[in-house]
């Protein structure tokens, strides 16, 4: 074949019959070939016309599942950094609280809104924007780009606004605009790791989500301090415009349908054949308006109240949000009222959240090595959803330790006890959100961004609500029965991951959207035949 000649021919990667458009010796010159087949007998007419493009073989080194290790763990990486700078958004505000009730005039319960509107931001706002980054147009890093920059220019407003109104909506539209990394950066992890790898990406990118808020007050306290309340979103200027930098240059495309239809659209320019096309671009052009509003606002919801498991998922992952954002309300009390800490001092113990975090990561990488990895060679795509639950068992136990820890040694014992205590509770975050949020997506794979928006949704719903509460608890009940109380709640959802791991299969099977155990047997038979 002559230097720069390009063929269209039939791919090689698969049985599937599918036809792929490959470049033999380069892409600036040469002369084009636009001969191509049809699909086959499984596609209609409209499809038969069209040239597919599709991977070159199984290496095609532009598909995200080939990526260099060191690729993949970059990409990681800046997940998590755009995860952090809009996470500790929500609580970078919490030392300032006390004194937006003196610069703006309102009770302390009003100021807490800065916190909850945010929370509620990002909850309602995946619901709007994550659907963009479904769509193979668009992709995932255009949506990111975007959002990011408008939350990092928000932050100036914020910083400067003089009445409690304004300040307010900011902060809604801050976390509203915030909310596409929060939601589906687990979504262009999944991208580029192989399912038994998922977990350990997972893992890095719960373990932002959990921590950052937790870090934002340490960052925070002692600014605040020195410079006034303003500084917190000075603060938040600073880490979100590095952020917006570096995703703005480096962050690269995960979603494969998307870079196949940039592939489309190049080798369509290139050849001038317009029946060179990608398939997804013959699905979304399939889709009405309503179909796409359905699949964005009303599946989320009707699931939520409709299937036991997302429910179940959705309200325990809920309670332990709302129990983190408790923390903003009773870490001052305890540090600063009982032990007379300053305000910047009053914060550090947060950081014992962030080592159970950690201390959980390393847990989990260790169970998904030695335990699910196993059993996913072993099994395959055949491998049950349940199999993906035994460290939430584990993770259950941790949150009645450490609230009953935390109620009844805070402020009568050395400040060192109830920061241990606090410790578990990023224990058991790690060891309950990982195996729910990969739970959710194996066990309904058709609606995966469905269940996850529910759960986001739900959580966010619940996180808000618990500023607003939280003063009222502690103060009326005080740290100790407030807490205790919060322990009992999570003594109640204990058997939830249990009775998940048990009739998981059997609510699965009752479920016209989830995945039955037939459909995997299906596959393991499949499998055993190809072999």
């Amino acid at each position: 074949m002559a230097n720069g000649e390009r063929q269209i021919r039939r791919s090689e990667s698969g049985e599937s019959g599918r036809t792929a458009v490959e470049d033999d010796e380069g892409e600036q010159n040469g002369e084009e070939n636009g001969n191509g087949e049809g699909q086959g007998e499984e596609q209609d007419e409209e499809e038969k016309d069209k040239i597919i493009v599709d991977w070159y073989g199984d290496d095609d080194p532009e598909n995200p599942q080939n990526w260099s290790l060191v690729k993949k763990c970059y990409l990681t990486g800046l997940i998590m950094l755009m995860t952090s700078s809009v996470y500790m958004g929500s609580s970078i505000y919490s030392p300032a609280v006390m004194q937006a009730v003196e610069y703006f005039g309102v009770g302390q319960v009003t100021a807490t809104l800065g916190i909850s509107l945010f929370v509620v931001g990002y909850g309602i706002g995946p619901l709007f924007l994550s659907p963009m980054t479904e769509i193979p147009a668009i992709g995932r890093t255009p949506p990111y780009v975007l959002t990011l920059a408008i939350f990092t220019i928000l932050q100036i407003p914020t910083a400067l606004v003089d009445n409690f109104a304004g300040f307010a909506i900011l902060r809604f539209l801050a976390g509203f605009v915030g909310s596409p990394p929060l939601a589906t950066g687990g979504a262009s992890i999944q991208d580029v790791f192989a399912p038994h790898k998922v977990p350990y990406a997972m893992g890095l990118y719960g373990l932002a989500a959990g921590s950052a808020p937790a870090l934002a007050p340490i960052v925070a306290g002692f600014a605040v301090e020195a410079n006034g309340w303003r500084w917190a979103f000075w603060e938040m200027l600073m880490l979100s415009g590095f952020t917006l930098i570096v995703v703005t240059f480096t962050l690269p495309e995960t979603s494969s349908q998307t870079i196949l239809l940039h592939r489309a659209q190049r080798l369509r320019k290139l050849t001038g054949n317009d029946k060179i096309t990608s398939k997804s671009e013959i699905e979304q052009s399939k889709m009405t308006p309503y179909q796409v509003v359905q699949m964005s606002l009303f599946r989320p919801i009707t699931m939520t109240f409709t299937e036991p498991i997302v429910l179940a998922c959705d309200l325990y992952i809920g309670l332990i949000y709302a129990i983190l954002y408790s923390y903003f309300e009773s870490f001052p009390i305890v540090y600063a009222q009982g032990y007379g800490w300053s305000l910047g001092v009053s914060n550090l113990p947060f950081a014992s959240l962030l080592v159970g975090a950690l201390i959980s990561y390393a847990g989990y990488a260790l169970w998904n090595r030695f335990y699910f990895e196993p059993r996913y060679v072993k099994h395959g795509e055949s491998l049950k959803p349940e199999a993906r639950l035994p460290m939430s068992m584990l993770g259950a136990f941790c949150f009645p330790i450490c609230l009953f820890w935390f109620a009844w040694t805070a402020n009568r014992t050395l400040w060192i006890s109830p920061v241990i205590a606090s410790a578990f509770f990023g224990l058991g975050t790690t060891w309950m959100f990982m195996p729910f949020l990969t739970y959710l997506p194996h066990c309904y794979p058709q609606h995966a961004a469905s269940v996850l928006a529910s759960n986001d949704f739900v959580r966010s719903m619940m996180g808000a609500g618990m500023p607003l509460a939280a003063h009222g608890l502690f103060v009326n009940l005080g740290i100790n029965w407030g807490n205790t109380l919060l322990g009992c709640l999570t003594v109640l959802f204990i058997p939830v991951p249990f009775v998940l791991f048990k009739f998981g299969p059997w609510l699965r099977s009752k479920s016209p959207m989830a995945l039955h155990d037939e459909d995997l047997e299906k596959k393991k038979e499949e499998g055993a035949g190809e072999a």
